[in-house]
């Protein structure tokens, strides 16, 4: 899972880390953690920036792909909207979420989910040994993504193209926003339903990842606060 220490929920709201109450540099604060993909990669760089006033998180890939994430071990029954908002410099022109080869985003969210992986097919949970040789853990049961994407249509989910328990739900595409704060507001739960076709387990972590490792690309964000809540505003 995105590694960091836990932390707990209530009813109402799950405690995520706010960018805006630490400061500028590039000491980002606890519980976010950096994730690696494999020791091969270049990590994405993450640091903290003053924009317009408001700490936010800026991320900056070249050739590059890590992630930056939070233990939450949250239900999204009980608190299943999730809000953020976050700016790009560009789309990756190259980019196609579900061709292996291109597999690139300059903006995403993901969040990772506990399962009975004993239900798997052979062929998921090889490729989750196959990440755990290569990043030092296994795939979780479940990764939802909601990403920024080059062409595809807003509400396109995707599939990974390794691997079918990682699906992506395009939120934003194209030219549009591009340069300026974009806020999103989502159902977790009902997406997770309508990509896994399944009811959803508990929500393990969550985090931000921008990166370019496949295109070769580079690549530019910002994110704002994240929360995550049982109400829809």
């Amino acid at each position: 899972m995105l590694c960091a220490p836990a932390i707990g929920e209530d009813a109402a709201a799950v405690s995520v880390q706010k960018f805006s109450a630490a400061k500028a540099g590039n000491t980002i604060p606890a519980p976010w953690a950096p994730v690696k993909i494999n020791d091969r990669k270049t990590p994405t760089r993450y640091d903290l920036v003053d924009d317009g006033g408001t700490i936010v998180l800026h991320a900056m890939a070249d050739k590059a792909a890590s992630a930056l994430g939070q233990q939450v071990n949250a239900s999204v029954d009980a608190t299943p909207w999730l809000r953020w908002r976050w700016k790009i410099e560009a789309p990756i022109a190259d980019a196609d979420n579900a061709v292996a080869q291109k597999e690139d985003a300059p903006a995403r969210l993901v969040l990772e989910f506990e399962g009975d992986r004993s239900k798997l097919p052979l062929s998921d949970r090889t490729a989750s040994k196959f990440s755990e040789q290569l990043s030092g853990r296994p795939l979780p049961y479940a990764t939802l993504m909601y990403i920024y994407a080059n062409s595809k249509p807003v509400g396109t989910v995707v599939a990974n193209p390794h691997t079918k328990r990682i699906q992506m739900i395009v939120v934003a595409t194209g030219d549009s926003g591009v340069g300026a704060w974009q806020s999103f507001s989502r159902n977790v739960r009902d997406d997770y339903k309508r990509a896994f076709n399944e009811e959803p387990g508990k929500l393990l972590s969550l985090g931000v990842m921008t990166d370019t490792d496949n295109t070769g690309e580079k690549a530019q964000a910002w994110y704002g606060d994240i929360t995550l809540s049982a109400q829809s505003n």
